[in-house]
């Protein structure tokens, strides 16, 4: 004969809360997965659910899939472009995910809505011309012999050697570039495709290189430190003689 022994839970004390100023803190880095840009984007399209959402008495957060279907297939019939369609789209995802709730966005019935706004009005991308490289040489010739114009050339010269984006640009320090032999190594801390700043190399060849501030000695000489492009008062002053 056995005897079934009764198993008596652990009475625990229910664990405090943690700290508002921590529940802040993560909250803060949670908004900061997203560049800026993208967050005010996102805010905008989002704004604009609600809107849509409030003019017809239903709830944007949480939002069922057939109210974002209708939202977006509104937008659509308005004449937006797919790109900004989808973009809202994503918006609206990501602002559930914050909240915690189920993206209404992940339902076929609005991932069908996507796919027929594209079929239907077409999702081919609108590009810019390039600037090719006689139209950047004239644009280059065509900068002052100041200090700001020879920046300016600068800047047109290594970033079309380079392909660099105006935010790259504008973001490299001195210490980000290295002279050699062939020309420079230009170190990107972080761009538009490397949000976490991983980091790239990119070299650049003397004959795209050689857009330098000075007529003579190095490119970089070694008591520069700071940014590459910013043009500080004094240096202003210095080029227009005042």
């Amino acid at each position: 004969m056995t005897t079934a022994l009764a198993v008596i839970p652990e009475q625990v004390a229910p664990l405090p809360a943690l700290p508002a100023a921590d529940l802040d803190r993560a909250a803060a880095f949670a908004r900061q997965d997203k560049a800026p840009a993208t967050r005010r984007a996102y805010q905008s399209d989002f704004a604009s659910f609600q809107t849509f959402c409030l003019s017809r008495g239903v709830a944007s957060l949480p939002a069922t899939a057939e109210t974002v279907a209708a939202y977006l297939g509104s937008e659509a019939e308005s004449g937006l472009k797919p790109s900004t369609i989808s973009r809202r789209c994503a918006a609206i995802r990501y602002a559930h995910k914050l909240a915690g709730h189920e993206p209404p966005t992940n339902s076929e019935a609005v991932k069908a809505t996507l796919r027929g706004i594209r079929r239907s009005i077409g999702a081919a991308p609108v590009r810019k011309a390039p600037a090719v490289a006689e139209i950047m040489r004239d644009m280059a010739h065509a900068a002052p012999t100041s200090i700001k114009g020879l920046r300016d050339r600068a800047l047109l010269l290594l970033g079309f050697g380079g392909a660099f984006r105006r935010s790259e640009l504008v973001a490299l320090d001195v210490a980000d570039l290295e002279e050699t032999e062939d020309g420079l190594r230009v170190m990107i801390r972080r761009s538009k495709t490397d949000q976490e700043g991983i980091g790239t190399t990119i070299a650049i060849v003397e004959r795209a290189a050689r857009s330098r501030l000075s007529g003579r000695g190095s490119m970089l000489p070694g008591s520069l430190r700071g940014r590459c492009f910013a043009l500080s008062a004094r240096a202003a002053r210095s080029s227009t003689g005042a």
